[in-house]
This record gives structure tokens, C-alpha cells and sequence, in this order.
């Protein structure tokens, strides 16, 4: 078993909506969705295209996927988030757009959030006694020998290299893609997301994700809202 603690929208929240269809998977049921008809993109084309993010679902990463240290419980855990989202406020993401990181399309922050990034680096911070430390095969599956200094120190501190200063906020959308798709792909991703991206996205909740064993889809195993119930505000 191994958990992640992400940002993802309420169930029937609009982008929870347009991203289940086209990523093609419920990340709260875990059933299929039927991809989206888009004009130039056929739904074979999109499903080949989303078939690495699919099983993790659709998600910002706060504190990468761990499994739990020795000592440690689920409960504790769940306890624990419980809490630290009740002492955090939400955050509005300013300028959420479709964009592309390296070969990758997701959602990305137009302008830095400093917000969103103090969030991330909290719940790194807070909840890292939870996590157990990674396995010689965990740290290769990271290609060290890629990382920057200060990619490879986050690596060994906190378990994922991109995080602290490293962290961008991001929703993978696509796996990798080829160059002559990208004019396309970020075509139909504009097309699909576009309209709902024109209200104001924001982290109301932080989301504790799990994966039953190694490869199986991530799931959400619960919400938890961030503020105090009586006096939430938009940080």
C-alpha cells in the first residue's frame, strides 16, 4: 500500500468532470469514462495518449506517493491530515491554464503562486515521519543520475526531487508526446478545458490518494477540506 496527498477537485466539481473524460478514468469510483469527441483527435488517439496519467488519475502532487514508515498507522495518518488541513486556508490557483512541461500537457500556473507552493512544501515538511525511507530500487526508478544537485538532495531528504524549491505546481494531462503532436494534442486539450478553466479553480481540500499494491490505478481515499469549517476564505 502506498499513499499520496494531492490536490484534486470535489467529485462533481466541473474540472473533476472534464478531466475524468479525458483521461478516461473516475479517480474517486475508479470506473471508465467515455473520452471526449473532439475535432482532429480521435478517442483511440486520446486513450493511447493518456494511458501513464490514467492510473494515477487527475491530481496535483503535494507529498510524492510513500509507504508508510515503521510505527506508522493509516489512522494516525488520516488523523494527522485531518488536522493540518483544518490549520491551512484555501487557495485560489491565479492563471490555472493548459500548458506543456517538457513533452508532457497538463495544467499548469501561468505565474508563480507563492501560496500554492508554501502549501506543498508544508505538507512535504509535515507529514514526511510518515513516510518510509525509499528502497535502493525506489531511488533508481528516479534515474539519480538525471537530477541536479539540489534535485538529488531533495531526493534524499524528503524522498521526490521535485519538491521545495523545485516544486511547480502541475496536473499531468498527456504521457510523453512527439513533437509534431503537440500542435494538436494542445488543440483538443484547450477545446476540452478551456470552458471550464474560465471559473476560478481552488484548493479547497487536500486529497489522501492510495494505491492498493504496485501498479494498481490510484484512487481517492478521502477529502479534507483546508480552513476552519466557519470562517473558510480564499488565501
Amino acid at each position: 500500500m502506498r499513499y499520496a496527498i494531492c490536490f484534486t477537485p470535489p467529485a462533481r466539481d466541473p474540472l473533476a468532470d472534464a478531466a475524468a473524460r479525458w483521461l478516461g478514468r473516475n479517480v474517486f469510483s475508479g470506473e471508465a469514462e467515455e473520452h471526449p469527441g473532439l475535432k482532429g483527435l480521435g478517442v483511440h488517439e486520446i486513450a493511447f495518449h493518456t494511458a501513464l496519467p490514467r492510473r494515477f488519475g487527475f491530481h496535483a502532487t503535494f507529498k510524492a506517493p510513500f509507504r508508510l514508515s515503521e510505527g506508522s498507522t493509516e489512522p494516525a495518518l488520516l488523523r494527522e491530515l485531518m488536522h493540518f488541513a483544518g490549520r491551512m486556508e484555501p487557495v485560489m490557483l491565479q492563471g490555472l491554464t493548459v500548458g506543456r512541461i517538457g513533452d508532457v500537457y497538463g495544467l499548469i500556473l501561468e505565474r508563480p503562486c507563492p501560496s500554492v507552493d508554501y502549501l506543498a512544501a508544508s505538507i512535504v515538511q509535515a507529514f514526511d515521519g510518515f513516510r518510509a525511507p525509499l528502497s535502493e530500487v525506489e531511488i533508481e526508478r528516479r534515474n539519480p543520475e538525471r537530477l541536479s544537485a539540489p534535485q538529488f538532495s531533495n531526493l534524499s531528504r524528503w524522498g521526490h526531487p521535485y519538491v521545495m524549491d523545485e516544486f511547480r505546481f502541475h496536473m499531468t494531462l498527456t504521457g510523453p508526446l512527439l513533437a509534431r503532436d503537440f500542435p494538436r494534442i494542445e488543440q483538443g486539450l484547450k477545446a476540452h478545458f478551456d470552458p471550464v478553466l474560465a471559473e476560478p479553480v481552488v484548493v479547497t481540500n487536500l486529497a489522501l490518494f492510495v494505491e492498493t499494491e504496485r501498479g494498481a490505478p490510484f484512487t481517492v481515499h478521502s477529502l479534507h477540506p483546508l480552513g476552519r469549517v466557519s470562517s473558510r476564505k480564499i488565501a
